[in-house]
């Protein structure tokens, strides 16, 4: 029986898994049509989560002077931006911030750091501000703090927080062609080491990088390995005086095709949108949601503000789904 988008489809909506050759066709025929490929992942999400949205938010707890050369990464030191260095925010400005964000309807408010790996003397900090959130709010806290090891790990889980975010980035290929300082099997690492002392783990990727469509499957398909909770999805918000300042934007409707793929392969974890959104997707967010995605992250990234939460809400009761706030995960990559 020759293959048919239709019948691939069919396939994955009956709870099939998606290999990767099926994948790659997927995405090739969605540059001509992608709405049956669309109708068929929010189907897959509506029957993993009805029409709740999981939404999320994050904190820059300490901004720029990373040693690392992640090409798309304004807070890079090897790298002329505009970003100001700023050391560890208080506790009481990182509390504040979380209240900020539980009023816009988060459960989730995760504390991400720059660099590689922070000090002894940032990390202790840190554990005592997320301590400190709990005690003042009601959310759930997760980390974003670079490498770990199975001591920090277990160190954070002991504090309280639930769930660590360590991207993947992208696939094993293209990641020595954007990032030379650590490799993409640190990264694997890293993320292992969550998952083993019990956090549960965000880990996602950042697309328009340079990648193919080959490796947005592999990509998808070293998470599915990896059996994240959640799975964030940047798209590169290009930042003056990085390497990929000028990258050519992915349009609108490859992202929403990405998506839709990213929800068939991965059915089960939280898809949430991330960094880069606002500015990929302008008015067609909303789409973002019919594409599978069912989780957002509100409020401001790291170094680039995001939309005010109160539009994302509006935009939610517009469409009929209902936000609830514990669920996502910290999990923006870029400024």
């Amino acid at each position: 029986m020759p293959w048919t988008v239709e019948s691939c489809l069919r396939q994955v909506e009956a709870g099939g898994a998606l290999g990767r050759e099926d994948a790659l066709r997927l995405l090739a025929s969605a540059r001509d049509d992608p709405w049956p490929i669309l109708r068929t992942a929010d189907r897959v999400r509506r029957r993993r989560w009805g029409r709740s949205i999981h939404l999320c938010s994050i904190v820059a707890v300490k901004v720029g002077r990373c040693g690392e050369d992640c090409a798309w990464c304004a807070q890079s030191a090897r790298w002329p931006t505009s970003v100001e260095p700023r050391s560890l925010l208080a506790v009481g400005a990182i509390v504040d911030a979380a209240r900020a964000a539980e009023a816009n309807g988060a459960g989730r408010f995760g504390l991400v750091s720059s660099g590689g790996r922070l000090s002894d003397t940032e990390f202790e900090a840190l554990l005592d501000a997320g301590r400190a959130v709990r005690d003042a709010t009601g959310l759930a806290v997760c980390g974003s703090f670079g490498a770990l090891t199975a001591d920090r790990a277990r160190a954070l889980a002991d504090a309280g927080f639930t769930r660590y975010n360590h991207n993947l980035e992208t696939s094993a290929r293209h990641f020595p062609k954007v990032c030379t300082t650590h490799t993409w099997s640190d990264r694997v690492r890293s993320a292992r080491l969550a998952k083993g002392v019990g956090l549960d783990l965000c880990c996602g990727g950042l697309f328009g990088i340079g990648e193919t469509d080959a490796d947005r499957v592999d990509l998808a398909l070293a998470l599915r390995d990896l059996a994240p909770a959640v799975v964030p999805v940047n798209v590169l918000h290009p930042i003056a005086g990085t390497p990929l300042a000028d990258a050519t934007p992915l349009s609108p409707s490859e992202i929403l095709s990405l998506v839709a793929v990213l929800r068939l392969v991965l059915p089960e974890p939280v898809l949430t949108m991330a960094g880069g959104r606002e500015r990929n997707l302008g008015d067609l967010q909303c789409l973002m949601f019919a594409a599978g995605a069912d989780g957002c992250l509100v409020g401001n990234y790291l170094t680039t503000t995001g939309r005010p939460a109160a539009e994302d809400l509006a935009m939610l009761r517009q469409l009929g789904l209902l936000p609830v706030g514990a669920g996502a995960g910290a999990g923006a990559d870029h400024g």
